[in-house]
This record gives C-alpha cells, sequence and structure tokens, in this order.
C-alpha cells in the first residue's frame, strides 16, 4: 500500500486544486444546506419530507463528485471537461450499484430490527434520533450479536468494494463492477481493510475534534443563546475536515485500483510466461 499512497500524494500535490474545487461543490456544500435545512427549519412535515429530499439530492451530487474525482485522479491528461464527461456517462451504473449495495444492507438490518422490536425496543423512536429505554433480554443480547457480526462484515466486503467506482467508470461496467472488485482486491484483502480502519479512526478523530474546538470558541464568542447556530457551524467545521479526508480517500480508491490492476497485469504475465 506504500506505492499506492505515495501515488495519492502526488497526484493530490499535482491536481489538489483542482479535486478540491469540486470537492467543495459536490461534498461539502449540499450537506452544507442539508445541515442548515434542518438547524433552522421548524420541525415538521414540510421539515421531514425537505430533509430526506435534500439527503436524496446530496447523495446524487457526492457519487457524481466521487465520480469526476476519480476520472481525474486516474489519469493526468483528463481535463475538467473530459471528467464532467466521464462522469456524467457513467452516474446512473453508479447509482444503480448504490442502490443495490444500499437495498443489500438494508435487508441485511431487518433480522436485528425484528429482534430488537420483539424484545419491546421501540424502534421507530431509535430511527427518530431518540434513545429507547432497553431491557436486557435474550432478544437485545442476540441483536447485539447479529449487529458486531455485521459491522464486522460490511467491514469487510467495504475494503473489498474500495476500488468499486473506479471499476464502474474506467472499465465501464454497471452491477458486474461488484464482482470485479471483489475479484481485483482478493489477494488484498487484510492490507486494504487495515487502511480502511485507519481511516475510520483518523475521520472520527478529526471531525469530533473540529466540531469540539470550533464549537468551544463560538459558544464563548456568541454566548448561549446562540446555541441553533453555534451548533451549524460546529457542523460545518466538521463536515469541512470530512471533507478534506473523504477527498484523500477517493483519490487513494483511484490509486488503489490502478495498482490492483497492474498487479493483475503482472501475475497474467508471469503465468503466460510459466506455460510458455
Amino acid at each position: 500500500m506504500g506505492n499506492v499512497w505515495d501515488r495519492t500524494v502526488e497526484v493530490l500535490n499535482g491536481r489538489g486544486g483542482m479535486l478540491a474545487g469540486v470537492a467543495i461543490l459536490t461534498l461539502f456544500i449540499p450537506p452544507a444546506l442539508a445541515s442548515a435545512f434542518g438547524a433552522y427549519v421548524a420541525p415538521g412535515m414540510a421539515r421531514s419530507a425537505g430533509a430526506l429530499l435534500l439527503a436524496l439530492a446530496t447523495t446524487l451530487v457526492a457519487l457524481w463528485g466521487q465520480l469526476w474525482i476519480i476520472a481525474a485522479s486516474i489519469d493526468p491528461a483528463t481535463d475538467r471537461e473530459a471528467a464532467r464527461r466521464q462522469a456524467n456517462a457513467r452516474l446512473l451504473p453508479a447509482l444503480l450499484v448504490a442502490l443495490v449495495l444500499g437495498f443489500a444492507l438494508i435487508v441485511a438490518m431487518l433480522p436485528a430490527v425484528a429482534l430488537m422490536a420483539v424484545s419491546g425496543v421501540n424502534v421507530a423512536a431509535m430511527s427518530a434520533g431518540t434513545a429507547p429505554t432497553v431491557t436486557v433480554t435474550g432478544s437485545t443480547l442476540l441483536a447485539s450479536l447479529y449487529v458486531i457480526v455485521l459491522l464486522v462484515a460490511i467491514l469487510f466486503v467495504g475494503a473489498r468494494m474500495l476500488p468499486l467506482y473506479a471499476v464502474v467508470l474506467r472499465e465501464r461496467l454497471g452491477l458486474a463492477a461488484i464482482k470485479r472488485s471483489w475479484q481485483l482486491s482478493r489477494r488484498h484483502t487484510w492490507r486494504i481493510v487495515g487502511v480502511v480502519l485507519l481511516f475510520m479512526v483518523v475521520l472520527l478523530f478529526a471531525t469530533t475534534a473540529a466540531q469540539f474546538a470550533v464549537g468551544l470558541i463560538l459558544r464563548l464568542i456568541l454566548g448561549a443563546d446562540a446555541r441553533a447556530t453555534v451548533a451549524f457551524l460546529a457542523t460545518l467545521a466538521g463536515q469541512a475536515a470530512s471533507t478534506a479526508l473523504t477527498l484523500v480517500a477517493i483519490v487513494f480508491s483511484a490509486q488503489l485500483y490502478l495498482s490492483l490492476v497492474a498487479r493483475e497485469q503482472l501475475l497474467r504475465d508471469r503465468a503466460g510466461q510459466a506455460a510458455a
């Protein structure tokens, strides 16, 4: 993974300004607008419907931005217009892949939801962000164990899917990109898992630290009466840190794809030479 990281740094040094501009437009501004909507719009049906529409739009824009960044990261000859065309052309296949994976995740979560409902946990309250009263029963313990196993499985599958959208973009595949990504990463699973775990730790620390520091400073400046504004601006600070790290992760995934493809071709060449 050292060579992949070196190439990631090289791309960020060479094209960082261009990539950062797209990251701000597609990965930072849409979530910031959604946060502002949630912070300043009064609770109600209109807020719920608006939040849902904003979440869908944010996801779609972020997916397009990811494809754009991958296109510009894979080939240094790709300019803004070429990256835009590639992202536009592969957006629908990428969206289909994302929907299928999201549906699979929802299905995988259903047993845990059913076990919690059987044990008397108010699942609706949990989905609304309210901490429910939990009574420890066999069902809740089984649900907790299932969630832990599921999180481990998600980490494993997520690592194998790291080059997924590079495959969608570069090899022009749809759902077949899932199988292709799995094949590409099969010899490197645990190293990729380690990278993903490290990224998650850094992301959690950076976003939490940014939110805490900015929130603390703003509370001292604006006072206790500006809680909504302080919370919103602190959230923006966390989103800024998250956007920067997500940009690095996307560029890394593009370089990982190139490395895995090169490694695959090398193994094929060696097998051909041995057969000859």
